[in-house]
């Protein structure tokens, strides 16, 4: 896993002899180069690791996705911003089974850092309200089920957001529970 650095430093070099070649008249070999330095920049901004993290759950493989992010031991240092959005996502969506609290906090990490495309950050954020609505934060869970609607453009999302707001209104009709006296039973100095 190369830093990020490491990457742009290994294009310029390459595009430095791909202009070698070219003063040399090796066309082909110039030619090659620049591709070859394309492929860094490429890598720079959409890292390998992410991409074949990506893969693996897509097969539902989740171990083999946790292996794989497991290679980033540092991901400030080896991908650029929104790269890392997408790291906490990942991260998010791999302990969300698990940890409530741990999956909350990737999230919310990745909703801060950015997600380049909008049906990732509505599902972020539908798993955000998913995680609000079992800690009782009905409020909370609201307004992030209605930013998730209205970043779902395409409606990929639709059946998991209408299964959510059914499950908000089940919830919301269920009756309060009381905890502790009551004024007819003796609390408020009621007298027998």
């Amino acid at each position: 896993m190369f830093n990020k650095n490491i990457k742009l430093v290994l294009a310029v070099a390459v595009i430095a002899l791909a202009v070698w070649q070219f003063t040399e008249n090796e066309i082909g070999n110039g030619i090659m180069f620049i591709l070859l330095a394309g492929i860094f920049v490429l890598l720079y901004f959409k890292n390998e690791i992410i991409i074949l993290a990506f893969l693996r759950l897509r097969k539902q493989d989740f171990p083999g996705a946790q292996k794989w992010l497991g290679k980033i031991s540092n991901p400030e240092a080896a991908l650029v911003t929104k790269q890392q959005g997408y790291y906490y996502y990942l991260q998010g969506l791999m302990v969300s089974q698990t940890d409530m609290t741990q999956a909350e906090k990737h999230f919310k990490k990745a909703v801060g850092l950015g997600l380049s495309m909008k049906t990732d950050l509505a599902m972020a954020k539908l798993n955000l309200a998913g995680i609000a609505m079992t800690k009782n934060r009905k409020r909370e869970a609201q307004i992030l089920l209605k930013e998730a609607k209205s970043l779902d453009k395409h409606n990929m999302l639709a059946e998991q957001i209408k299964v959510m707001e059914q499950n908000m209104k089940r919830a919301g009709q269920q009756p309060k529970q009381q905890f502790g006296a009551r004024a007819g039973r003796g609390g408020r100095g009621g007298r027998r």
